[in-house]
């Protein structure tokens, strides 16, 4: 698993929170009593649910205690426990059990989506958003130069990639336990100071499981260096001199 660094992550707290806040904004459910956030990160996206439903017990599970402690800081009347997604298991049912952008980092979606699920009271729903732009050029750009010839040899196993699949996929996986499901697809186009801002987008999520893997502060400030060439060649800078990065997310909601 990677490391993570809340800071890192927050600086574009914006940008990361408005799928959270579109997800929280599709759900039909009026006044759920009890609601978790699994993988809530520095619980920008659990303060979205809390805001949403005032008068539901809301909590924030995830395995960075990082994560937690800025969590902690930042909303104290919040509720915070440290758990992975994949072994997580409720004694009692919730009303809403939500993900956002966390599921990639969650393999065998297959049978982890359907047990999230069976933790969720009838009526309830699970609801989840996850990135689907595996493909886009940040994530090309990271697996080419990671398995060029000055890089391969540094990466002894694979570094560990986001787990998404099609909206088929998640159609038939949740249909088969779920009552109604709904999927929609979203295209962000965020609009960055210059393309380094893509670079330490990525340095916050998609590019830690590549730091992580090399061994020393000298490798990993080479490989961002190489990174940023590549991005920079890619999402050139507009009239006035920002530039256009285009995110494309997955959504999902399961009621019960």
């Amino acid at each position: 698993m990677p490391t993570w660094d809340s800071s890192q992550y927050l600086r574009f707290a914006r940008e990361r929170t408005q799928p959270a806040i579109d997800l929280a904004a599709r759900i039909q459910l009026s006044a759920p009593a009890r609601v978790i956030d699994l993988g809530c990160g520095p619980g920008n996206s659990t303060a979205v649910l809390a805001q949403r439903w005032p008068q539901a017990q809301v909590e924030g599970l995830d395995s960075s205690e990082s994560m937690l402690v800025a969590a902690c800081r930042d909303f104290p009347q919040l509720r915070w426990q440290a758990g992975d997604i994949a072994s997580w298991r409720s004694n009692e049912p919730y009303d809403l059990v939500y993900a956002n952008a966390s599921l990639q980092w969650v393999p065998h979606h297959d049978t982890v989506l359907p047990h999230l699920l069976s933790q969720v009271k009838p009526g309830g729903a699970l609801a989840f958003q996850v990135p689907a732009n595996q493909d886009a050029p940040p994530h090309r750009l990271m697996r080419e130069l990671g398995g060029s010839d000055r890089w391969k040899t540094r990466f002894r196993v694979a570094p560990r990639e986001w787990q998404v699949a099609t909206p088929e996929f998640y159609y038939d996986v949740l249909s088969a336990h779920a009552a109604q499901v709904e999927l929609w697809t979203t295209d962000y186009i965020h609009v960055l100071p210059d393309a380094a801002a893509i670079v330490e987008w990525y340095r916050g999520t998609g590019l830690r499981p590549w730091l992580d893997a090399l061994s020393t502060d000298e490798e990993r400030n080479d490989f961002l260096a190489e990174y940023g060439s590549l991005i920079s060649s890619v999402y050139p800078i507009r009239t006035d001199g920002r530039v256009l990065f285009p995110f494309h997310r997955l959504f999902a909601i399961a009621y019960r």
